[in-house]
């Protein structure tokens, strides 16, 4: 990746992995070029201007400006007024994590003719299949599907996180065998104590103290608590898809249709007793508010986090 003929580059998108790595390719394919990252929370009136003039000996320089969606009007304006007179020496590099905020710099910019990378938030499970396959394939390593799902379903969508599990399996795991499931069960329960996965199997059997144990240590080991909502949320989605399929049907036939590995497919339905499709709807909804409780709507999130916990351990075996 190189920087355009006039020397500007757009990142957009909030995926800040994506971001960093389109930041450092231009970084790389310029070597030499004093690079200078101005931080958003340091940028006054004339400190971009400053930053953009001309060097005195015409040293090649690469200027990096992260989140110019919070810029002032001001400080934006200095950067209109230096596409107006760019120096041909320097490469200038902004990233701007999309939404209407600072949109009329970035059509300014845009119209300039800078050079577009996009750094989407990857949601969809299809993406984050195919960007931890990616990772892989870098590392020169393969991977098995069940082994992608598995790191998806403990990780959700951190990508720093999904990137430093790929480059940890890849490190751990002898040379030239085809990481599995099993590899990165080992790798999360060496991750962490207590994982919210661990949580999570606790709630769905009903015992309600060990999934609390379990809870206290995930959180004492540094698991964040939105990860173990995550995992509550994906073990009772599991469970409602395999709950609707036939119980004659193998789980790898089944795999396919419900987007699901067999051996969670296997693993659902020891878990699927005790539950009906009204408890599992009170999981749900449990699990639901637990999940705005931690992003913000309650003053003890850690407290919510129990209440749901008890309230899921309640609903097995209940009408």
């Amino acid at each position: 990746m190189v920087a355009n003929k006039v020397g500007l580059v757009l990142i957009q998108g909030a995926e800040g992995l994506l971001a960093d790595r389109a930041i450092a390719q231009v970084i790389s394919s310029k070597s030499g070029a004093e690079v200078i990252s101005l931080s958003i929370e340091n940028i006054e009136v004339g400190v971009i201007t400053d930053n953009l003039a001309p060097s005195l000996f015409g040293d090649e320089r690469i200027v990096v400006i992260k989140e110019i969606q919070d810029l002032d009007s001001d400080c934006s304006e200095e950067i209109v007024s230096y596409l107006e007179n760019p120096d041909d020496n320097l490469t200038l590099v902004l990233w701007h994590k999309g939404g209407v905020k600072g949109k009329g710099l970035v059509d300014k910019l845009k119209k300039s003719g800078a050079q577009i990378i996009l750094a989407e938030a990857v949601k969809k499970e299809g993406e984050k299949s195919e960007f931890i396959r990616g990772e892989f394939k870098k590392l020169d390593r393969k991977i098995t599907t069940e082994a992608v799902q598995a790191l998806i379903d403990s990780l959700g969508n951190d990508l720093r996180e999904l990137s430093g599990a790929c480059s940890q399996l890849a490190s751990d795991v002898v040379v030239g065998k085809t990481i599995d499931e099993e590899d990165v069960v080992s790798y999360q329960l060496g991750r962490v104590e207590s994982t919210g996965f661990d949580v999570a199997d606790a709630a769905l059997d009903g015992n309600t103290p060990i999934a609390i144990i379990k809870l206290r240590n995930a959180l004492a080991t540094g698991t964040d608590p939105i990860l173990i909502v995550s995992a509550l949320a994906s073990s009772v989605r599991t469970l409602a898809k395999v709950s609707g399929a036939s119980r004659s049907a193998k789980s790898f036939e089944l795999a396919q249709s419900l987007a699901i590995a067999p051996w969670q497919i296997d693993k659902a339905r020891r878990q699927l007793i005790g539950w009906s499709d009204n408890s599992i709807s009170k999981a749900v909804v449990a699990i639901s508010a637990a999940d705005a409780d931690i992003k913000g709507a309650a003053s003890d999130p850690i407290y919510a986090l129990e209440r749901a916990i008890m309230t899921v351990c309640a609903a097995r075996g209940s009408r």
